[in-house]
């Protein structure tokens, strides 16, 4: 009988323990361990997509806890969301164009909001905002950026948009990169169908910092490595006049399908001298000139 108080009380012990180890888990991974303290300035920032992020998470530079977000909030009237981050007054020289981030601690770990410096002489004071943003990815980006698609900032309030017409744009979605040189400057805004035209408008989101490229410009639509996902990418013309928000790209390259690559393939793989029937000399008949 004794041995069975014993065993009841080293597992209830035991349970009790796990409980503790749980409580003080929660407590480190969850925003009940990010309340803010000392003096602090308030700082707002746009996202097109939070996740999972919640009050009071962590705001962090080069990893280290600065601040956490004060509230979240939904744009009226747009499906964005309004974050009000809430960062101690020591770190006060945050340059004005720096991009803010939610980023995933881990990977089940709660979001934080991750600032990256930028390079701007001034500063972002009380009650200013963080015009470079970029939103918390889906998995399915995630992945896609596994493949090499990259990806952009998300820039709300700080592009201007352009748009081009395609025959064949693949599987480019919304929120695909928008490239030039290599680097992205912007993001697909939006994928449509023209009724009329019988062709995709693409609409580009291209950063304001990139205001220089020529009116005469190729935009492609590429493939990101053999599998990767699709973005669109722009080669600069000549022209003296450059892109404005509203203005159309008139050269374009639509998306090039496996189908096509592969029969591209056969045909410049096979000889250009094949013999035509009834012409190949070891079938024509002897004698005959």
């Amino acid at each position: 009988m004794s041995q069975r108080k014993s065993y009841a009380v080293g597992t209830g012990l035991f349970i009790v323990l796990g409980f503790a180890a749980l409580a003080y888990l929660a407590t480190q991974t969850s925003s009940v361990a990010n309340r803010h303290q000392g003096a602090s300035y308030t700082v707002d920032a746009q996202f097109e997509n939070i996740g999972q992020l919640k009050e009071r998470a962590p705001v962090k530079i080069a990893g280290v806890r600065v601040g956490q977000v004060q509230s979240i909030t939904l744009e009226p009237g747009k499906s964005v969301a309004d974050v009000k981050l809430a960062i101690d007054k020591r770190y006060a020289t945050i340059p004005a164009d720096s991009v803010a981030t939610v980023f995933t601690s881990g990977l089940l770990g709660d979001q934080y909001v991750g600032i990256e410096y930028g390079h701007a002489k001034n500063y972002v004071a009380d009650g200013g905002k963080l015009a470079l943003t970029r939103s918390s990815e889906p998995l399915e980006e995630m992945l896609g950026k596994f493949f090499g698609a990259g990806g952009a900032a998300d820039n709300i309030g700080g592009s201007y948009r352009v748009t081009a017409r395609f025959t064949n744009v693949g599987t480019l979605s919304a929120g695909a990169p928008v490239k030039m040189a290599g680097v992205a400057i912007g993001q697909v805004a939006s994928v449509q169908a023209d009724p009329t035209k019988l062709d995709a408008l693409v609409t580009l989101a291209i950063d304001n910092r990139y205001n220089q490229i020529p009116d005469d410009s190729a935009a492609a639509v590429f493939t990101s490595g053999l599998i990767g996902s699709q973005y669109v990418a722009i080669q600069p013309g000549g022209s003296p006049d450059m892109l404005k928000n509203g203005d159309e790209m008139i050269l374009t390259q639509s998306a090039m399908q496996l189908e096509d690559l592969i029969g591209k393939f056969l045909v410049n793989g096979s000889g250009s001298g094949d013999n035509k029937p009834g012409t190949n000399p070891s079938t024509t008949p002897a004698g005959k000139h």
